[in-house]
């Protein structure tokens, strides 16, 4: 299949409101009404639980959907890692660069 520039200038199109839709609806919605504060307190966790599933999928869990026991050593160690940064900085740009530096260091050695 052959992609020409007006393809690639629609899928940037496109990307831009798949991204931008859910960041300006719930403003949209929540700019007169007060936000209840059981929904702020929710909304901590969301950002975490969503990095956390993407991680543990890609270093549990093969291209073929099987769960793997053993052979990502230094993807774990590089998850441990990046734990311990993210609750020390409590930073999650730190806490990504930290965690690819890691992940570069430990496949070469490992």
């Amino acid at each position: 299949m052959h992609y020409d520039v007006m393809d690639h200038l629609l899928i940037v199109i496109l990307g831009f409101f798949v991204a931008f839709g859910p960041r300006y609806i719930p403003i949209l919605f929540f700019t007169n009404r007060k936000i209840p504060e059981w929904f702020n307190e929710w909304m901590k966790y969301v950002p975490v639980s969503l990095f956390t599933a993407i991680v543990v999928k890609d270093i549990f869990i093969s291209g073929t959907y099987q769960f793997i026991s053993s052979g990502n050593f230094d993807l774990i160690l590089a998850s441990i890692i990046v734990i311990i940064i993210s609750y020390w900085t409590r930073s999650m740009a730190i806490s990504v660069v930290f965690g690819l530096v890691a992940v570069m260091l430990l496949s070469m050695v490992i």
